[in-house]
């Protein structure tokens, strides 16, 4: 007896048929919430709001990311090794008041800026080796960290703001390629540099064997207690990048944790597909999501828009990203 023929596919399905599954497809949607996310969100303010496509406007939003994109990379790092760093906001402070304070002193702005990337570093490194050799969990250790380096900080700086007056500082701030600010293609660079480093080089490949399944990794020879406390220093450094961007952004170091560039930053990476059980993702992911959200609180606020309902926005669909992650493949 003859099969009876399959039902012909549509002229779509038989044009596209790979497009066509991926959108039917709910690992699709998990995978690129960010940019499924950000275009929506650019349609949607663009309609409410003509400014909002307006280049000045463009411009200044490129440039508040720049800062939550390098964050969110560095924590992408340590995600991607199954972890978590709650430390990030106050390792900003605390780079931006050495950066203050070693200006104010008398260092050169260049040497002041290392300095301040030598610290949160090294503090990422501490971090690391706590959580490693002590075989404490990250979330205890990076949350002591949070609360020490915070009043570290501020017994640094005596709670009182170190004004830095820096042309180099004002150049980076102000400066730009076109639209593009400087501190966004600072960002850019930071991002394309994780990429190259977690995708084409070894170290990158033990990094997401390790949070992919250290038990396996160790078998195979990898030092996968190396690898996180390496995860959790470049998170160290990109704070550190952050800190500087944050002084020549607003001319002073502040002695302030801004708590939202730490719950963003785990919103952007969560939002750009990075699996919170280590061993998968990207850095374009998190770069989406970091604009994202910054997207959001832009366009909420020519809007309009109360602060006090943008949290409220952000958690939102950071809830819904966690929920449609459930689909990854």
């Amino acid at each position: 007896m003859a099969t009876p023929n399959p039902a012909p596919r549509t002229t779509v399905e038989a044009r596209h048929p790979g497009w066509v599954a991926n959108l039917a497809s709910p690992a699709f949607w998990a995978d690129w919430a960010s940019a499924v996310g950000l275009i929506g969100l650019v349609i949607v303010f663009s309609l409410l709001q003509p400014v909002f496509l307006s280049a000045a406007n463009i411009q200044a939003l490129l440039v508040a990311s720049a800062i939550l994109i390098v964050l969110s990379i560095g924590q992408t790092f340590v995600i991607m090794t199954a972890g978590i760093d709650l430390s990030l906001a106050a390792l900003v402070m605390l780079g931006a008041i050495v950066l203050g304070l070693t200006n104010a002193a008398g260092l050169p702005i260049g040497l002041a800026c290392v300095l301040a990337v030598v610290v949160t570093s090294g503090l990422g490194f501490l971090n690391g080796l706590c959580i490693t050799a002590g075989k404490i969990p990250d979330f205890v250790v990076t949350l002591g960290s949070l609360s020490a380096i915070t009043g570290l900080a501020l017994i640094l700086s005596g709670g009182e703001p170190t004004m830095v007056g820096s042309p180099f500082l004002l150049r980076l701030a102000s400066g730009s390629v076109g639209m593009f600010g400087y501190p966004f293609i600072v960002a850019v660079v930071v991002a394309v540099v994780a990429h190259v480093v977690l995708f084409h080089t070894r170290f990158g490949t033990h990094l997401l064997a390790t949070g992919g399944n250290a038990e396996n990794a160790r078998s195979l020879g990898i030092r996968t207690g190396r690898i996180r406390i390496a995860s959790y220093t470049i998170a160290g450094l990109c704070a550190g990048i952050g800190a500087i961007l944050l002084v020549a952004r607003i001319g002073s170091a502040e002695p302030t944790i801004n708590t939202n560039l730490l719950l963003n930053s785990v919103a952007a990476v969560v939002l750009g597909g990075v699996s919170l059980f280590g061993g998968r993702g990207s850095v374009l992911g998190p770069f989406l999501g970091a604009l994202m959200l910054t997207t959001l609180v832009n366009g909420l606020t020519l809007l309009s828009v109360s602060a006090f309902y943008q949290p409220l926005a952000v958690g939102f669909i950071v809830v819904f990203a966690a929920l449609i992650m459930r689909y990854q493949k």
